[in-house]
C-alpha cells in the first residue's frame, strides 16, 4: 500500500517552516516503508477584494473586518471565510499525513476531519520521513508502538 506524506521545508533539508507560513509542500510518496520525493506543490496566495485584503488575511489584517458579528461570524475562517488554511488543507487532501515545524489547533481538526495526521517536528527531512514511514507500516501491520525491551 502506498500514501503520501506532505512536507513544509523552505530547502527540502530540514522541517523549518510553520504550516501556515509554508508556500510549498513537498510530496513523498511511500512505498512498502520506502520513500521518494514525488513532487513539490506551490501555495498561490488568493486574490485582493476591493480594499486590498486578501481573502487569506484573516484578521491579522491592517484593515479591520467588515462582516457583522466579526471575522466570519466567529467560524475561525477569517475575513475572507475559509481562507488560507482551508485552500493549504485541499493542497494536501490526497496525503496519509503533513510534516512541519509547527501547526495550529484549528487546522490540525481541520485535517483531521480529512483523515490526515498532523505532525509538528523540527528535524531533518529524512529523519522524519523514516520515522513517519515506520510508524505507519507498524500501524497498518497492527504492531505495538511500545518500545520492545
Amino acid at each position: 500500500m502506498s500514501y503520501k506524506i506532505a512536507v513544509a521545508s523552505s530547502d527540502g533539508q530540514q522541517i523549518d517552516e510553520t504550516f501556515g507560513s509554508a508556500k510549498r509542500f513537498i510530496i513523498y510518496e511511500v512505498t512498502d516503508g520506502i520513500y521518494k520525493r514525488l513532487e513539490e506543490r506551490n501555495f498561490r496566495e488568493e486574490e485582493t477584494d476591493n480594499n486590498g485584503v486578501s481573502a487569506a488575511d484573516g484578521c491579522n489584517s491592517s484593515v479591520s473586518c467588515k462582516n457583522e458579528g466579526g471575522c466570519a461570524g466567529g467560524t475561525g475562517g477569517g475575513c475572507g471565510g475559509a481562507g488560507k488554511a482551508s485552500a493549504k488543507a485541499e493542497l494536501v487532501s490526497d496525503c496519509r499525513c503533513i510534516v512541519c515545524k509547527k501547526i495550529g489547533f484549528h487546522i490540525q481538526k481541520q485535517l483531521e476531519r480529512k483523515a490526515i495526521s498532523a505532525f509538528d517536528v523540527a528535524c531533518p527531512v529524512e529523519e522524519a520521513l523514516e520515522k513517519i514511514s515506520h510508524y505507519f507500516t507498524r500501524i497498518d501491520n497492527h504492531e505495538s508502538l511500545r518500545v520492545q525491551k
